[in-house]
Order: C-alpha cells, then structure tokens, then sequence
C-alpha cells in the first residue's frame, strides 16, 4: 500500500473514529453489560489491592478497556436496513 493509499485509510478511520454513533438496537444493553463486568472488576482490585500508584493504573486501564470494548460496538457495527427513515431518522424528519 503507497504512503497515499495509507493515509486516505488512516482519514477514513479518523472520520469514523470522531464520528457521533448512535445506538443502534441491542448495543445499549451490551454497553451496560461490559461496564457491569468491568465495574466489578474494579470494585475486586479496590478490594483486593493496597492503594497505590499500581492499583490507580490498574483501575485506568480497566477504564480504557471498558471505553475501548464499547467503542468497538459503536464504531464497527452499521444498521442492517436500507431504509432511509431508518437510517437518517434526524435528517428526514
């Protein structure tokens, strides 16, 4: 892949990456259980671990997790219709 093609891929990605995704049917609920999990595993390393500068980045990263998993969700999965009204609801009216 040239450094052009290379770079019109990576601005496809900003797009998409800075992009508003609205939820899509079933993703909130899959939001929710991955924040759950991660919570509880937070709340464990609170439990588990003397506060340090360690257990402050474990809690970040499982944060970062968590953002990322949802993000994946979001960003990756497109509506499974055609439909105009569907799709664009806030532009259609």
């Amino acid at each position: 892949m040239s450094s052009e093609e290379m770079k019109q891929v990576l601005k496809a990605r900003v797009e998409n990456d800075f992009t508003y995704h609205a939820p899509l049917p079933g993703q909130p609920e899959r939001y929710t259980q991955l924040r759950e999990k991660a919570k509880e595993l937070a709340l464990l390393i609170v439990d588990l671990t003397p506060s340090s500068r360690e257990q402050s980045v474990a809690l970040t990263l499982l944060e970062q997790a968590s953002m990322m998993a949802n993000a994946a969700i979001a960003r990756n999965e497109k509506p499974q219709t055609t439909d105009p009204n569907t799709l664009y609801p806030d532009v259609l009216g």
